[in-house]
């Protein structure tokens, strides 16, 4: 398979406090790979690193065999990289219609777009229900299903995932990795997850690494981390 995203001894500071140290992954084209550890082990840093939030103090991110360190955050998801960032970050006075119009504002191919929006829509029909409603106004899982609507809106080729769960219930968090795989299967989308719950992670992911302050500390198949004794121990509480 080829790599569609590869990190080379990437390192990142907040000031003075360095929150990657050497980190190195791979994500190949139609995985899902998963970045678990604990809190602070700088799995999200990893993610907005990716992205150019935080920039990299040494090391390299190349995204279909291209570097994009000097590529600004706004820049990529119209070259197929889209982030759907922890907490949402849904337009909380826009419409769900003009938060999903928002995804696309970079296309130009209309017939395209109102076909995406009906894929979303079969998706996700409790969008097309509130889709005359401010997007502050829907429960918090209604809000992370138009967090990533609105990303499949720009035609990702690749996803990042921060925290999709976070705060949900477990129903509406089983539902929303249900579509995360389906999106997998039948679009053939590529997608780096960071998940706090790694027992899910784990059973939905084709691999993961496991960070832990700022290093990955092990790599793998998603299923031989889910029988490692340290993981169990350490993360899926058993």
């Amino acid at each position: 398979m080829a790599a569609i995203l590869e990190l080379k001894g990437v390192c990142a500071h907040y000031g003075r406090i360095q929150a990657l140290r050497d980190v190195s992954l791979v994500v190949n084209q139609g995985e899902i790979v998963t970045i678990i550890g604990a809190n602070g082990a700088g799995k999200s840093t990893t993610l907005m690193t990716i992205c150019g939030i935080v920039r990299a103090s040494a090391g390299d991110v190349r995204y279909m065999g291209e570097s994009i360190l000097d590529r600004r955050a706004d820049q990529l998801p119209e070259r197929g990289l889209c982030q759907v960032p922890e907490g949402r970050r849904i337009f909380p006075r826009l419409t769900v219609r003009e938060n999903l119009d928002m995804g696309a504002f970079f296309r130009r191919d209309a017939e395209g777009i109102e076909a995406d929006l009906g894929l979303v829509y079969r998706l996700f029909p409790v969008l097309f229900e509130r889709r005359k409603q401010h997007g502050g106004t829907l429960s918090g899982g209604e809000q992370q299903m138009l967090a990533i609507a609105r990303a499949l809106m720009s035609r990702p080729k690749m996803l990042l995932l921060d925290e999709p769960s976070l705060g949900l219930s477990p129903m509406i968090s089983q539902h929303i990795f249900r579509i995360i795989k389906n999106v997998n299967e039948e679009r053939g989308m590529t997608i780096l997850l960071v998940e706090q719950n790694a027992n899910i992670a784990l059973k939905l992911a084709d691999r993961a690494y496991v960070l832990e302050t700022g290093s990955v500390v092990l790599e793998d198949t998603a299923a031989r981390l889910r029988e490692n004794a340290d993981i169990k121990k350490a993360y899926l509480g058993q």
